[in-house]
């Protein structure tokens, strides 16, 4: 009997049956993994979580993210913590992550499509009023304004933005936070669609892009697009990092990694570093640590259930706030906008961009919108990290 007792105790059974909720736990982890390897919704990124969060709840594994070890040291915390924590602690809550992984996305970016078509950056500006709409909405029914700001980037479509704001500003809130943001990307496919659907008419959907530019030829001409790309970055840095120093650290890994895409071949070697070896690894750290926060007794309650329901307020809104944008912008110019081109005004790069490419090519084979709907698209990344700046200068 003692043999038959010592296995059991071995065991997580003991566990299980105490907290039942582990199994739904398990069950979300599952349908994450589901979401990623099946459905190919954002996989390098809700794998990781998907399994970061099924490690967490491992009933006795004991590898779920501890919030208690604020005053230890890291070496504290990987003697008996484990690795999970560990790094959680030393990538996460140290905000090193989030602005390494803007450098790599940097490193990927093409800021080209926006400096061809200038105008359109507006609407990548325009598509942040979900941020503001659900922290204005938050703080009236009662949330603390930290709390609302980190609930309310979520709308910025940025999983490195949502997390770095948390991190600052609601660190208790990380879990839920970097869940529903990198959720909610994922259902780009579902969310813009669904929105436009019902804001759009059919004849705002058949405005061909690249017709309006041939009926009306902009009377100003680029030169030198390749000097221009270089200096973008340096230039973009140094006034928002003046006017908002707070977003300094997103901007300037971002424009950075850019620069030295934009260089060329001198810079080649680190170009391939920061958006290849250095982003993916960052990935998978930041996938597997974020859905170890994710265990029963913080994820199983009332504000987990507001982050999730404001999140998506704030995504909806965005996208409904760039499409409101262009319609405006469209009542008082000859020269017609695609409302599809004020959706793609999230952070969610090229995600945004490819799906409103595909409605428009549904309604009309030759209308391809995607060089103009990346224009927005990429303002948007630099739109969500100033309003995440912004909240973070005000609040924190």
């Amino acid at each position: 009997m003692n043999f038959i007792e010592k296995v059991y105790n071995m065991t997580g059974v003991e566990e299980l049956i105490a907290s039942p909720s582990i199994i739904i736990m398990l069950i979300i982890s599952l349908f994450l993994l589901y979401l990623g390897i099946k459905k190919k919704y954002e996989p390098l990124l809700l794998v990781p979580i998907g399994f970061g969060m099924l490690l967490a709840n491992l009933p006795g594994a004991n590898l779920g993210i501890s919030n208690m070890l604020d005053n230890k040291s890291l070496i504290e915390i990987a003697q008996n913590n484990g690795i999970i924590n560990f790094l959680y602690y030393a990538l996460i809550k140290s905000g090193f992550l989030p602005p390494i992984i803007f450098m790599g996305v940097g490193a990927l970016t093409d800021f080209g499509p926006m400096l061809k078509n200038l105008r359109l950056v507006f609407f990548g500006a325009a598509a942040q009023i979900g941020i503001f709409i659900v922290l204005v909405s938050a703080t009236l029914f009662g949330l603390p304004a930290n709390e609302a700001a980190s609930i309310a980037i979520i709308g910025g479509a940025d999983g490195p933005t949502a997390i770095y704001t948390s991190i600052i500003l609601a660190p208790h809130l990380l879990g839920p936070i970097a869940i529903a943001a990198y959720s909610y990307m994922a259902l780009v496919p579902v969310i813009i669609p669904f929105v436009v659907k019902y804001t759009v008419s059919k004849n705002e959907l058949n405005i061909n892009m690249k017709k309006q530019d041939e009926k009306f030829p902009s009377s100003t001409e680029i030169k030198n697009i390749d000097t221009l790309k270089i200096l973008f970055p340096i230039i973009i840095t140094i006034l928002i990092s003046i006017i908002v120093p707070s977003a300094a650290p997103l901007i300037g890994l971002l424009m950075f990694g850019n620069l030295v895409k934009e260089i060329g071949s001198a810079t080649g070697r680190l170009s391939r570093a920061a958006s290849d070896t250095i982003l993916n690894s960052s990935t998978i750290f930041l996938g597997l640590t974020i859905g170890a926060t994710m265990t029963h007794e913080s994820f199983l309650n009332f504000k987990t259930l507001s982050i999730i329901v404001g999140g998506l307020m704030a995504f909806v809104l965005s996208v409904l706030g760039g499409i409101l944008a262009v319609k405006i912008f469209n009542l008082f110019t000859k020269k017609k906008i695609n409302p599809l081109i004020g959706a793609t005004g999230l952070s969610a790069v090229p995600m945004a961009s490819r799906v409103s490419n595909e409605i428009a090519l549904k309604y009309d084979s030759s209308n391809h919108i995607m060089h103009y709907a990346m224009a927005s698209n990429i303002s948007g990344v630099i739109g969500s990290a100033v309003a995440a700046g912004v909240l973070i200068s005000f609040i924190s």
